[in-house]
């Protein structure tokens, strides 16, 4: 295997082998890369070959969104590898959203990854992690999670019949449409008295302590499995290059694995350009956001402001700031893949952005109109591409690829809030949170049972 593990600070380098588990550098603290001698292995020579692998699509391997691509990340050997049918997922041109955004016609995308097993984009990461897990013999999985993490290893290891998993939450911190996958699926709950931050702080803790194999983003191989939402977006579009790739900022681990694509990508010459970046974040939630866009921190050959960094974090351990927002997927203030995601914009011309809670659920609510219904954390990328339009940053004539990250039902609370017309309701699940209207809803119509009653309804 020409694959292995390496530190991404320029000045330590370090390798490892692709048999440890590892989920930083030993030597440094710093983040891990999965990295390969691609001179020595089989790269194809036009990403078109890729098509070819639909004839043989009865092989899972082929069938796989994730895997189809294995020459792009071949760390596993193909007796090893764990699917479970991801990455059938859609790219399609939204016109509704695409004139909320303010895109010419046909400009805008919209890539929904709610149709992976468990709803949503982590199905991508969860295959490889789960492969290099088998590849290691572990026997306990577990995750921090705010419910999609902790959906997606749930369903790996129950569907594959993998290694026992358990799952740390945050107190009141998950939504119940991604609880309950969690709790179907067999996987083993604990719900710590914290948010995000604190859960992955202390199953980071454990999974060192106990030799638990870790499923967060830190571990390189979910990054790897990530990269491959982008080969299926070239795909859809005939393997031409967008303008620009718009997702929300969480933990920063699609980001990361995108910028990372597109890297090696134009590295063994299969595109000609790289296209731009943009990262998202919740108002609420919108620590990229600040250091990126306020305090001007820059990936600077890996030689970012270390110090700025910690002390932004100190002050935000000191005043007690905790990430706020409906979208809770993205709800996170100390995001694991901070350093790869600044190299991600580095390498993609990026920028970063925030919206409020208003803009995302009114930005849901136009995608929903327009035949994909999402969770908030996913209209974070509609909501962006529409203020970086307003902003002349994105030009109309532009192509634009919205990741949708997650299926409407994770999270539905908020749709029916939204939509119900129910002022009370409205207020209880909106309200707190600073959302002051629903202008786009969609509120179902009180009507007698009288056939006359309801025929009146239809014609108005």
């Amino acid at each position: 295997m020409h694959s292995f593990q390496r530190c991404i600070a320029p000045l330590c380098r370090a390798t490892f082998d692709i048999s440890e588990v590892l989920t930083g550098c030993p030597d440094c603290g710093n983040l891990l890369d999965i990295d390969y001698e691609w001179d020595k292995l089989p790269v194809p020579r036009s990403l078109r070959e890729y098509e070819l692998r639909w004839a043989s699509r009865r092989n899972p391997l082929d069938f796989s969104g994730v895997w189809r691509f294995r020459d792009l990340l071949p760390f596993a050997p193909d007796k090893e590898i764990v699917t479970i049918g991801e990455g059938q997922t859609i790219l399609q041109s939204s016109p509704k959203v695409g004139k909320y955004v303010g895109m010419n016609p046909g400009g805008l995308f919209l890539q929904y990854e709610g149709l992976n097993p468990s709803g949503s984009f982590k199905d991508n990461g969860m295959a490889a992690a789960s492969t290099h897990a088998r590849m290691t013999g572990a026997k306990v999985a577990a995750c921090a999670s705010t419910g999609n993490t902790s959906a997606s290893l749930a369903i790996y290891a129950s569907t594959a019949q993998l290694f026992r998993v358990v799952v740390f939450v945050g107190s009141g911190k998950i939504a119940y449409g991604k609880l309950s996958q969690a709790l179907d699926y067999d996987a083993q709950t604990l719900q710590i008295l914290g948010d995000f931050d604190d859960a992955l702080e202390r199953v980071r803790e454990v999974a060192g302590e106990r030799g638990i194999y870790l499923c967060n983003s830190v571990n390189p191989f979910r990054l790897e499995g990530q990269k491959t939402i982008m080969y299926r977006v070239l795909e859809s579009l005939n393997w031409q290059v967008p303008d620009w790739i718009v997702v929300p900022g969480g933990n920063l681990g699609n980001s990361s694995a995108f910028g990372k694509a597109f890297a090696e990508l134009k590295q063994l010459g299969l595109i000609d350009r790289i296209p731009r970046l943009a990262v998202i974040n919740a108002a609420g939630a919108n620590t990229l956001y600040q250091l990126y866009e306020q305090q001007g921190i820059r990936w600077d050959g890996g030689m970012s402001d270390d110090g700025a960094i910690e002390s932004f974090f100190a002050a935000m351990d000191r005043d007690k700031r905790k990430a706020s927002t409906l979208a809770s997927a993205i709800e996170i203030n100390r995001p694991v893949n901070l350093k790869k995601c600044l190299r991600a914009l580095d390498t993609c011309d990026g920028v970063v952005r925030q919206v409020t809670d208003q803009e995302i659920l009114d930005a849901k609510a136009q995608v929903g109109a327009g035949g994909f219904g999402c969770e908030p954390a996913s209209a974070a990328s509609v909501a962006g591409a529409k203020k970086l339009r307003a902003e002349g940053v994105i030009a109309p004539s532009d192509r634009v690829v919205c990741i949708l990250t997650g299926h409407q039902l994770k999270d539905p609370d908020a749709t029916v809030a939204y939509h119900s017309g129910n002022a009370e309701l409205f207020a209880e699940k909106l309200g707190s949170r600073g959302v002051e209207t629903a202008a786009y809803a969609n509120s179902p119509i009180v009507v007698e049972n009288n056939l006359q009653k309801i025929i009146d309804v239809l014609k108005s």
